[in-house]
């Protein structure tokens, strides 16, 4: 029997470092809202259905003028997102039984088919991974007065992406781990597989241009990837 294929798709955040009054997820890349792009990547991908988590009063906006406008039709659920990432994460996990789950930022425009199919592949034959990407700078660990203290070797060093995959039974475990312990810091779902249920996770590699859009800075440089981009 195959198994379900999902994408939690995470469009939650404020962005508040977009300096904009819309969030930035919904800021207009070549007219269309910057979490179409990702929302299409996995219509056209193997995934089977999307469950699309977002701020409760944006439910409404994503149905008609992103889903239903674009005919966007494996987004199955439309659902409001927690209080951190990792709350949001949770209530789209709850819309799921089993299968393998792709947690992806919304945020992340160009995310390509490539990615997903390469990110479902390892998930079922690992358990866990993440795409990622080498860093290109040194990287400094620094004090609380910021001398530097170490230089970690370069080559062992990854910058994290989305989408993150997992079987669903294993993130679940380590989400109920999460709530009956003490947490904090959480950033992504990978520390949570590595953390509460000592799985390791596989860093597979992603694209430089799968950026995350944070600051004005990365809108202009993403409407530049758009004109040349690659979707598959």
């Amino acid at each position: 029997m195959k198994e379900e294929i999902t994408a939690i798709v995470l469009a939650a955040g404020q962005g508040r470092r977009m300096n904009s009054t819309v969030q930035k997820q919904f800021l207009l890349l070549q007219d269309k809202p910057v979490l179409y792009y990702s929302l299409q990547c996995f219509q056209n991908s193997d995934v089977d259905r999307i469950v699309l988590v977002t701020g409760e009063t944006e439910i409404e906006y994503c149905r008609s003028e992103i889903v239903e406008k674009y005919n966007i039709d494996k987004v199955t659920d439309i659902i409001a997102g927690g209080r951190e990432r990792y709350d949001s994460v949770e209530q789209g996990l709850n819309c799921i039984m089993d299968g393998i789950v792709l947690i992806h930022d919304g945020a992340r425009p160009f995310v390509t088919t490539d990615i997903v199919q390469r990110s479902i592949q390892t998930a079922k034959e690992k358990g866990a991974c993440t795409a990622g990407v080498p860093v290109k700078d040194t990287i400094k660990i620094v004090d609380a007065e910021h001398y530097g203290i170490a230089t970690p070797d370069r080559n062992t060093l990854w910058q994290i992406q989305t989408p993150q995959t997992f079987r669903v039974s294993l993130l679940k475990e380590a989400y109920a781990c999460m709530r009956q312990s003490e947490y904090g810091n959480i950033t992504d779902d990978t520390m949570l597989v590595e953390r509460y249920c000592g799985v390791r996770v596989k860093v597979i590699e992603g694209d430089y241009q799968n950026l995350k859009l944070t600051t004005p800075e990365d809108m202009i440089l993403a409407e530049q990837i758009l004109r040349t981009f690659d979707r598959i």
